[in-house]
């Protein structure tokens, strides 16, 4: 085996299955991936073929919304993994495996970016003009969620990582501006929505360009929201005159393929740039989770491009204005305190 953690109770079980359940002796396992919840992802070797097995603690994590989302996407004839096994009481599964090819890295390493961009939100057009039906299955993307990804920021962005809690004043500002950004979440159409369609979630693959992954939190929800995903990636940013080409091609695209869409071109990047506004304000509050409460510190250097998007966003409208006017206060004077302190 690939693996020597023997300590890893979880490791071993894995093991156990894909040797003696699975049969599939002699095989190597050896880790592939994990992510920012608490699944895991190891790589199977087999003579010529490889295999994923993801193994997600049922005290943790729960499988149904992976499987049931899954098999959504395939009926879509979408690009992603096959389950071919499971144990579903030990929360493993044996999926086919996609690769390698992180569409980051492509990007990154100077990629055929618009042929890259291009078929992620193709894919993403399939997935909401074919996806209404699978869609009504999904959990709503209501208030009560939107509201309680907002208030991940308050909590661990201001006050765990800046050290500088809102204030009453402050406080009620922020109120103001959930409710503001969840009624235009709101007022978009409905569609299917994957929740974290961005540059690590997709795979670079020869056929059915992008392998997609990590679509289990799916939701129906605002039409843009994924676009922001992937256009405003935390990973990775563009000049917004080329993420406005590319949201006009998605949005034309939509359109052609008979999804019901009345916006036009400026209500669409308003709907577009007030979503992200809601993302990542999230994302500010969720990296911070994953430092001081998992001890995850990765994502700690990808906070300086989530607070710029937050920044720009804020400044873009009348409605948000004043917090644009705190973060420029408030937040940019702590931050680089902050992410020192941290060791960014």
């Amino acid at each position: 085996m690939g693996v020597t953690d023997a300590s890893d109770s979880r490791l071993g079980l894995l093991t156990r299955w894909v040797t003696e359940d699975l049969g599939f002796a002699g095989s190597r396992i050896e880790p592939a991936s994990a992510d920012a919840s608490f699944r895991r992802y190891f790589r199977v070797l087999r003579e010529s073929d490889s295999y994923i097995v993801m193994d997600a603690p049922p005290d943790k994590e729960t499988l149904e919304p992976f499987v049931g989302v899954a098999r959504s996407l395939l009926g879509l004839k979408l690009n992603v993994p096959v389950i071919l096994a499971s144990d579903m009481r030990q929360g493993l599964l044996l999926l086919s495996d996609l690769g390698t090819r992180q569409y980051l890295d492509q990007l990154s390493g100077g990629g055929d970016v618009d042929r890259l961009y291009g078929d992620a939100l193709q894919a993403l057009v399939r997935m909401q003009s074919r996806g209404e039906e699978a869609a009504l299955r999904l959990p709503p993307y209501d208030r009560e969620l939107l509201h309680r990804e907002m208030e991940l920021m308050p909590e661990w962005f201001l006050g765990r990582h800046l050290e500088a809690p809102a204030g009453p004043r402050e406080r009620a500002m922020l109120d103001r501006l959930f409710g503001f950004l969840s009624r235009s979440a709101l007022a978009q159409p409905a569609a299917f929505v994957h929740r974290d369609y961005h540059s690590r979630n997709l795979l670079v693959t020869e056929e059915r360009n992008p392998g997609i992954l990590d679509f289990q939190d799916a939701v129906r929800g605002p039409v843009t929201y994924d676009a922001v995903s992937l256009l405003k990636d935390c990973y990775i940013e563009w000049p917004v005159e080329r993420v406005h080409g590319w949201l006009l091609q998605y949005r034309r695209a939509l359109i052609d393929a008979g999804f019901r869409l009345t916006a036009d071109d400026g209500e669409f990047i308003r709907w577009f740039d007030l979503m992200g506004l809601q993302r990542h304000i999230k994302v500010l509050g969720i990296f911070a989770r994953l430092f001081y409460r998992d001890g995850k510190p990765g994502y700690l250097k990808d906070l300086p491009r989530v607070l710029a998007y937050t920044r720009q966003a804020a400044a873009l409208h009348p409605e948000t204005a004043e917090f644009a006017e705190y973060i420029a206060a408030h937040i940019d004077g702590r931050f680089s305190a902050a992410q020192s302190r941290t060791g960014q």
